[in-house]
């Protein structure tokens, strides 16, 4: 089970969020090329703080108000006003802490207005997975696991792998170097880790899992570790089998993206630049059907931008992943349009070919197309979708170094050879390409 994307209801989907969705649906295609039988799984946090700051902040401010369009875009901004607000008073403080005690105990009011709001989330992101050409198998909510974790808590109080410090239910780890590990706080609320440790057993339950991966920021690495040591302790085998994919942030020039200073850039904002600047490129192309085209472009552009080494933050830079002459979707997809343009100017190939000999070009490009599968195999290994993204880029870059040596559609010698070069060449490119989730258009 891959579980990925995890965006919270009642907050923004910017491009923090995009990053993780992008590495996560590469993955699960990773997984699944090699020939794993892959659940991919998304964990909608829908409930917790920031859920009864928003639902605090819409009762308070924006009672009864339902917007014609863009509702989730309409909850980030409630949020990010509420958590202003929150800081100017104490009275404001009291009664947000009376929507969350009403939000955990049931209230109907705040519930009525909470699973309305609700939607209005889901219905965002829908959308975006919609043009992100994103599908899961199953969705899981926090609100449908908390009371199993709490319950959980509980039992590993009374087994001894939990005790008691000052009211509040932790595991104790540090013998394993992993410091105390509270999975319930001494109100008896949950935490993330109270509805993580019931997700977890979920998993392995009743989806008979045998490898669980988690895409997660790397500002999460100690809490996987302490997770995964505490499920061990549980007698969960599987727990050896858990594997968080951490990666960095997104960064704004300011520093990291935060969705309660309001400085967020959402990923409705970022796909508009990019496409408008997309489209203008596609029409001085002057290709047909430029509104399609260039929405595969800002898709590619975006997602290919975001699978670069997880290990590193991005500066996401739209006019660098637009270029259509640097290590970009576009450099890519613009080879796999040119492959394509090849093998039509050419007509049908026959099947029997001699070869005379080759040269450094093509030979580099068949040992380029060799690779393909070894690298598929070590992505899903090591669990790292960069790289095939490293891949592609290469090969792109290898066959546009082939087509500037060596003729293909009035070649005098070993033609059929390199037509059948181009179109093993376009196979793999839209092969690679796939397993990140990027289309790869005919023309360009």
């Amino acid at each position: 089970m891959v579980e990925y994307s995890q965006p919270n209801t009642h907050k923004s989907f910017h491009i923090g969020h995009l990053r993780n969705v992008c590495l996560g649906d590469a993955l699960a295609n990773i997984m699944e090329f090699s020939g794993y039988e892959t659940v991919r799984a998304n964990y909608i946090g829908d409930v917790g703080a920031h859920v009864a700051k928003c639902l605090w902040g819409y009762m308070k401010f924006y009672d009864g108000v339902i917007p014609e369009n863009n509702r989730g875009e309409f909850l980030g901004k409630v949020y990010s006003e509420a958590d202003n607000k929150l800081k100017e008073s104490e009275e404001y403080q009291e009664e947000y802490k009376v929507v969350l005690k009403n939000l955990y105990e049931g209230d109907k009011r705040t519930i009525d207005v909470w699973q309305m709001t609700k939607e209005w989330s889901l219905e965002e992101f829908n959308r975006i997975y919609q043009e992100l050409g994103v599908n899961f198998d199953i969705f899981l909510y926090e609100s449908e696991v908390k009371d199993e974790g709490t319950k959980i808590a509980k039992e590993l109080l009374d087994k001894g792998v939990a005790k008691e410090k000052d009211g509040a239910v932790i595991v104790d780890l540090k013998d394993y170097g992993l410091d105390e590990f509270v999975i319930l706080r001494s109100d008896g609320t949950a935490l993330y880790s109270t509805k993580d440790l019931a997700l977890a057993e979920r998993k392995f339950q009743d989806f008979k899992i045998d490898l669980s991966l988690y895409v997660v920021g790397s500002e999460q690495k100690f809490y996987f570790k302490q997770l995964f040591k505490t499920l061990e302790l549980m007698g969960f085998k599987q727990a050896q089998r858990c594997f968080h994919l951490s990666y960095e942030l997104v960064m704004l020039e300011e520093g990291k993206m935060s969705s309660r200073e309001g400085n967020v850039v959402l990923y409705s904002e970022l796909k508009d630049v990019v496409k408008k600047e997309a489209l203008n490129q596609v029409r001085e192309r002057n290709i047909s059907n430029a509104d399609t085209i260039s929405e595969i472009v800002t898709i590619g552009a975006l997602k290919y931008s975001m699978m670069k080494d997880n290990n590193k933050r991005i500066i996401f830079n739209w006019k660098k992943a637009l270029d259509f002459e640097g290590d970009t979707a576009p450099y890519i997809q613009y080879a796999h349009a040119r492959a394509s343009s090849i093998l039509n100017k050419i007509g049908k190939l026959d099947q029997k070919f001699e070869i005379e000999d080759l040269n450094e070009k093509e030979y580099k490009l068949v040992f380029m197309l060799s690779e393909f599968p070894e690298v598929v195999e070590k992505a899903s290994i090591d669990y790292r979708p960069d790289y095939v993204s490293n891949y592609v880029y290469d090969l792109a870059k290898c066959f546009n170094e082939f087509y500037h040596e060596c003729h293909v559609i009035n070649a005098e010698t070993n033609k059929v050879f390199r037509a059948s070069l181009v179109k093993a060449t376009k196979m793999v490119l839209h092969n690679a390409l796939a397993l990140l989730g990027i289309k790869a258009p005919e023309e360009m």
